[in-house]
């Protein structure tokens, strides 16, 4: 049986990738920090593992790695999905704090996630494994005032070409999926913002099937990066 881990499984697009792939019969480690939530989404299944870890703890994250891999056997996929957007706002007008913070999970949070991961992964027998980054399409256009959460995407993308080139020798694969406007809790918010002129969407479900495409692709094959977004969204274009 396969087992995957998902940082930020609680809610969003996270909690719609869990529970594909429990209902696909994986084992699927529920990373993140409210245990109540998690607790809630593996009821009924018994190949879900709950682990609340803040994705900002190096430490707590390593743990939570090495116990779910000695639950399920091993680790074929990481979805390095945790993530924030912060407060909107100008650069001038973000504080340091609210500026660390975003780094902390959405940089450092998926950097944690794939050191303990590419490890798990190095060591096990059989070696190898997948690594699904998370980016976002704001990796290559940002919203206005979302400077924390724009740079961060654009690390991830260099992570992701890293982690491909140097897991070549391991049998580690990376790939990266950028989204753009799914519909969860988050979006469903800021569209209330503007009920006259609500944002394009696609449904959460869509990102799920996806991340499971990448991630049942035998390790001789790696999608690199995706971008899925809906269709009239204002990505592609000229203002």
């Amino acid at each position: 049986m396969s087992a995957i881990l998902i940082t930020g499984a609680s809610a969003g697009i996270g909690r719609a990738v869990s529970e594909k792939f429990l209902s696909e019969g994986w084992h699927v480690g529920l990373l993140a920090r409210r245990r109540e939530a998690l607790e809630s989404m593996a009821e009924g299944h018994s190949f879900a593992h709950v682990l609340p870890a803040d994705v900002s703890d190096a430490a707590a994250v390593e743990d939570a790695v090495k116990a779910f891999a000695q639950k399920a056997g091993r680790l074929d996929v990481l979805f390095n999905n945790a993530g924030t957007f912060g407060r909107a706002a100008l650069i001038d007008e973000l504080g340091v704090d609210e500026w660390q913070n975003i780094v902390n999970v959405n940089l450092n949070g998926m950097f944690y996630a794939a050191r303990a991961a590419f490890a798990q992964m190095r060591n096990q027998a059989p070696q190898g494994g997948r690594i699904i980054n998370n980016g976002s399409v704001s990796a290559h256009a940002p919203r206005d005032m979302s400077v924390g959460y724009t740079a961060t995407k654009h690390a991830i993308t260099g992570l992701t070409k890293t982690l491909s080139l140097d897991g070549r020798a391991f049998d580690i694969a990376c790939g990266q999926i950028d989204i753009g406007n799914a519909r969860t809790e988050l979006l469903e918010g800021i569209a209330a913002l503007t009920p006259d002129n609500p944002p394009e969407m696609m449904d959460v479900s869509h990102v799920a099937e996806a991340v499971y495409s990448m991630a049942t692709l035998p390790l001789s094959a790696n999608v690199q990066f995706m971008t899925l977004m809906a269709t009239k969204m204002p990505f592609i274009g000229r203002g």
